[in-house]
C-alpha cells in the first residue's frame, strides 16, 4: 500500500504522477473556483474527468457540453479538450490521466 499525503501532491492543482509510485496512471485532484479551468490542450493518452460536484462546461474535440456532478467525461487520446467551472460553487473532480507520467501539448 502507498499513501500519498496531500502535502506531497504538487502545488499546481494537486498533481499526482504514478511513475514515482509504481502505477500506470496519474491524476489531478481539482478543487476549482468559478471561472477556472485549463486552456485548450491534449495528451497522447485518454483523460477521464470524474466530476464529483459542481457545474462545468467541457469541450472535447468539436463538441461542448455542460456537465453537472456526479458525472464522468472521457477525452480520447490526441483530442483537444478543456473545461471551465460555470459556478456558482466550486468544481470538485479527479482528472485521471491514463499514463504514469503526464504529457501535455498546450494549444492556446
Amino acid at each position: 500500500m502507498h499513501i500519498v499525503p496531500s502535502e506531497d501532491l504538487s502545488a499546481d492543482g494537486g498533481r499526482f504522477e504514478g511513475a514515482g509510485h509504481g502505477v500506470a496512471i496519474s491524476a489531478f485532484v481539482v478543487d476549482g473556483a468559478p471561472g477556472g479551468g485549463p486552456r485548450l490542450h491534449m495528451h497522447p493518452y485518454a483523460e477521464i474527468f470524474v466530476l464529483q460536484q459542481g457545474r462545468i462546461s467541457v469541450t472535447v474535440g468539436d463538441e461542448t457540453v455542460e456537465a453537472e456532478g456526479p458525472q464522468v467525461i472521457i477525452a480520447p487520446p490526441d483530442t483537444p479538450h478543456r473545461f471551465t467551472n460555470l459556478g456558482p460553487g466550486r468544481a470538485l473532480m479527479v482528472n485521471i490521466h491514463t499514463a504514469e507520467t503526464m504529457t501535455t501539448e498546450w494549444l492556446e
